[in-house]
């Protein structure tokens, strides 16, 4: 009996359930924590079909021409299994929290954004020592960003860097100096929410951004990396 095609069928399986355990919940087909879900039994039965893949390497018999299809397997199973397994290590290597902000002791507050919230899990509202403390430790290079430039520049330097990121512009008030926004993940399609402070400061700009996830307790990093990207496209523009 040939297994290779039983055993290749699992790990095609596996990816499948893959793909589907963050699409699911970004087109509102399931809770994300059911996703998570999903995303866990196929890192299972993707370990399952590179170790049996591997079983019937060793064993003559069951390995004479279906070589091919068993390192297929195998390979297909360990990839389904590690995406899952990073994605618990980054989770495990970052603080359990889900707003970042350049500013800890004034951050810029959410305006426009605050009727998108309406109903999300995580409150608009900064939880003050608690996170910043935590923040502090695990992102000590999130401050705020100078830019020798007048306030309407940067304004139009922030917006622009924040149109580049791809983010969905909910607010644009060169006035006030704020810019709201949101940022929908690809996978799992989480939204996370953007507010970007310009203030004017001896004749330079001083430029805050603050990133918040509306569920989940912990980000795995996501907003800390998105502030790194916006400040880099906003030194990009100035070289």
């Amino acid at each position: 009996m040939k297994f290779s095609p039983i055993v290749l069928l699992l790990a095609v399986i596996a990816v499948c359930l893959l793909l589907v355990s963050g699409l699911g919940a970004r087109f509102d087909l399931w809770d994300f924590r059911f996703g998570f879900s999903v995303m866990r039994w196929a890192a299972y039965l993707g370990l399952a079909s590179a170790g049996l893949a591997l079983i019937f390497l060793i064993i003559p018999g069951t390995r004479a021409g279906q070589s091919g299809w068993l390192l297929t397997a195998c390979v297909i199973g360990l990839l389904v299994a590690y995406l899952p397994w990073q994605f618990q290590q980054k989770a495990r290597s970052v603080p359990p929290i889900h707003d970042i902000t350049t500013d800890t002791v004034d951050p810029p507050e959410f305006i426009a954004v605050l009727p998108l919230r309406s109903g999300a899990p995580n409150p608009p509202g900064y939880a003050g020592d608690e996170v910043a403390g935590q923040q502090q430790d695990a992102y000590p290079d999130i401050r705020p960003y100078r830019l020798d430039e007048g306030a309407e520049i940067a304004f139009e330097r922030a917006l622009a860097a924040a149109r580049e990121m791809g983010w969905e512009i909910v607010a644009a008030d060169p006035a006030a100096g704020r810019i709201e926004a949101t940022a929908t993940t690809f996978w799992y399609g989480f939204k996370d929410d953007i507010v970007v402070r310009i203030r004017q400061e001896n004749g330079a700009s001083l430029i805050d951004v603050r990133s918040k996830s509306r569920v989940g307790r912990s980000d795995v990093g996501a907003n800390a990396s998105r502030i790194r990207a916006f400040l880099e496209a906003l030194k990009t523009m100035e070289s």
